[in-house]
C-alpha cells in the first residue's frame, strides 16, 4: 500500500467532481468524506486507487493511495491526467468574468471538466446515454456493467471491447436496449478489436479530426462525439449546443421565456471560446440542485 499528496495547479471545486461522480450508481464514493475510489485499467492488470481531498477549493490538496507500488507512478499519472490538475482554472474563470457569464462563474468557482474514468468506457455511456433521460440512461449503462464488466474491492470495472464484440445483440435487449443502441454498442466494441477505431489515436487528434472520423460510426452523431471528447478525453472548447440541460441551463440564466435555439446559443456564447467545456460544465452544474 502507498499513498501521496498532490497538489493541484489552481484553485479546484473537488466536491463538484464528486457530486457528477455520484449521479452514476456504480461509482464508490463518500461525499462526507470527501473520497472516490477509481477504477484504473493499466493493460490487463485492474487497480483501485482512492483520492482523497485533505484541502479546499481554494487550496487544493489530495491524498492519492493503491495497493500497487510496482504500478505507482503509472497510477499516479492516470489520476493526474484524469482530473486535469495541472489545467490553471484560475485563468479560465478571470475569461469568463469579462463575458455574459460573470455572475455564473463568481457563483460557481474553480467548476472542472469532470472526465470518465476511460476514454472506452466514455464512449459506450455517451451511446447507450443519447436520447434518453437521465434516469433511465443510468439504469441501462448500470446493467451494461453490472452483466459484463466486473467488481474489484467494490468498484465496479467497465467490460472490455473484447467482451462487448461478443454479446448477441438479443442480450442487450433482454436489458431492455433498443435494437440500435444494442448494435451501436456492440458494433463499436467490434470495430474497436477490429483494429478499425484506435480510441487513443483519436484522443490525439484535433476535435474537428474526431468529429470527421467518429461521425462515421454508425450510431454516433455530433451530440456523442462532442461529449466524448470532452468527458472522455477532456477537451477545453466544447458547447454542445442541441443538449437540452444547455438549453434549459441557458434559458434560465438568461431568463428567456423558451429555450434558446442553436442560433440563437452561437450569439450568446461569442467570446466564451477557447474554454467553452467549462462554460458547459457550469451551465449544466447551475441547474443540477
Amino acid at each position: 500500500m502507498w499513498s501521496e499528496e498532490v497538489t493541484a495547479n489552481s484553485f479546484y471545486d473537488f466536491d463538484y467532481t464528486l457530486l457528477r461522480f455520484s449521479l452514476d450508481p456504480l461509482s464508490k464514493l463518500d461525499r462526507d468524506e470527501r473520497w472516490v475510489d477509481v477504477p484504473v485499467q493499466l493493460g490487463k492488470e485492474q487497480h483501485v486507487v482512492r483520492v482523497q481531498a485533505l484541502g479546499k477549493t481554494s487550496d487544493p490538496l489530495f491524498q492519492i493511495s493503491s495497493e500497487s507500488k510496482e504500478q505507482k507512478e503509472k497510477l499516479l499519472h492516470h489520476i493526474k491526467a484524469l482530473f486535469q490538475w495541472d489545467r490553471d482554472l484560475e485563468k479560465v474563470h478571470e475569461h469568463f468574468l469579462d463575458t455574459n457569464l460573470d455572475q455564473l462563474f463568481n457563483a460557481h468557482p474553480g467548476t472542472p471538466i469532470v472526465k470518465d474514468f476511460h476514454l472506452y468506457d466514455c464512449l459506450m455511456k455517451v451511446i447507450i446515454h443519447q436520447q434518453l433521460n437521465m434516469k433511465f440512461a443510468y439504469t441501462l449503462s448500470t446493467r451494461f456493467v453490472q452483466n459484463y464488466g466486473n467488481k474489484k474491492d467494490g468498484v465496479w470495472f467497465y467490460p472490455s471491447p473484447e467482451t462487448v464484440a461478443q454479446i448477441p445483440y438479443e442480450e442487450l435487449r433482454e436489458l431492455q436496449f433498443s435494437q440500435r443502441k444494442a448494435e451501436y454498442v456492440i458494433d463499436t466494441s467490434r470495430m474497436i478489436v477490429d483494429g478499425d477505431l484506435d480510441l487513443q489515436e483519436l484522443a490525439e487528434l484535433p476535435d474537428e479530426d474526431v468529429m470527421k472520423r467518429l461521425k462515421k460510426v454508425r450510431g454516433v452523431g455530433p451530440w456523442t462525439v462532442e461529449n466524448w471528447l470532452m468527458f472522455g478525453v477532456g477537451r477545453e472548447n466544447l458547447l454542445p449546443k442541441a443538449d437540452i440541460g444547455i438549453q434549459n441551463a441557458l434559458k434560465h440564466y438568461f431568463q428567456k421565456e423558451k429555450k434558446p435555439s442553436q442560433e440563437e446559443i452561437v450569439e450568446m456564447s461569442k467570446g466564451w471560446e477557447p474554454y467553452q467545456s467549462y462554460a458547459s460544465l457550469t451551465l449544466w452544474r447551475s441547474i443540477e440542485g
